[in-house]
């Protein structure tokens, strides 16, 4: 899949599931080794305008990716680093210990559940516990029902995360649009997931494209790309047309 005018475009990046392959637990992914210098290539070649959105903290994509540090929206975009090498910006206050405290007994519903504090944002995934779907879902609505309303529940592949209102991938990527490093370039984003539309929405509506990756969520029929392994083809092929744009 060939970009026309690949110089002008900005790339935004989800992780798991679209650069990645997804595993059992988030702590047991494999960055395969290729990865960290190609998007070093990539932003390279688009002067900065790379940027990763994911629903992971920017310390856990700091460790995947070390010793690159590009431009990202962690956890969903409550976490915001603007420029290379720059310092995170938060844009929530931490979540309620009290949610929190609640959110950690529902390890008590099946074995398997695994809760993934983020500070900013609670998750839980029920992976290893796909029976207990409903289970968890009904019980992270009846703790928001005696939470602050300021938290929605964000579904993702296995996983049901406790965000605030106002964050999503679509707002981060709006908001990195208007970085200097992005201003005025043509958005390509790519994901795989439900916190992943309105970011995908986004790059359309500032007149890019959203580009679909097949998997638990998008079916192969409407996906773009087969899996991570032709995402990072795909990254491959564009770091060739950059490089040739910039002879």
């Amino acid at each position: 899949m060939l970009i026309q005018d690949p110089e002008n475009c900005a790339v935004f990046l989800d992780l798991d599931g679209t650069l990645i392959d997804i595993a059992s637990a988030p702590e047991l992914v494999q960055i395969p080794p290729d990865l960290v210098p190609l998007l070093a290539q990539v932003s390279a070649g688009l002067k900065g305008a790379l940027a990763i959105v994911t629903g992971r903290t920017v310390a856990e994509i700091n460790r995947f990716f070390d010793p690159l540090k590009l431009v990202t929206a962690g956890i969903h975009g409550a976490q915001l680093r603007t420029e290379a090498n720059g310092e995170v910006l938060l844009t929530v206050d931490p979540i309620d210990p009290v949610v929190s405290a609640a959110v950690y007994r529902l390890t008590d519903l099946a074995p398997g559940i695994v809760i993934e504090p983020k500070v900013y944002s609670i998750a839980v995934h029920y992976r290893l516990a796909p029976f207990a779907e409903l289970l968890v879902e009904q019980a992270l609505q009846a703790i928001l029902a005696d939470s602050p309303d300021h938290f929605i529940l964000c579904p993702g592949r296995c996983v049901i995360e406790i965000v605030p209102k106002h964050v999503s991938k679509g707002a981060a990527l709006d908001a990195l649009l208007a970085l200097p490093a992005f201003r005025g370039r043509r958005p390509i984003m790519i994901g795989d997931d439900v916190p992943d539309e309105s970011a995908l929405a986004a790059a359309v509506r500032h007149g890019g494209r959203g580009l679909r990756v097949a998997g638990e969520h998008f079916s192969n029929g409407v996906a773009d790309f087969a899996g991570p392994a032709q995402v990072r083809a795909w990254l491959a092929s564009l770091a060739g047309q950059l490089a040739a744009a910039a002879r």
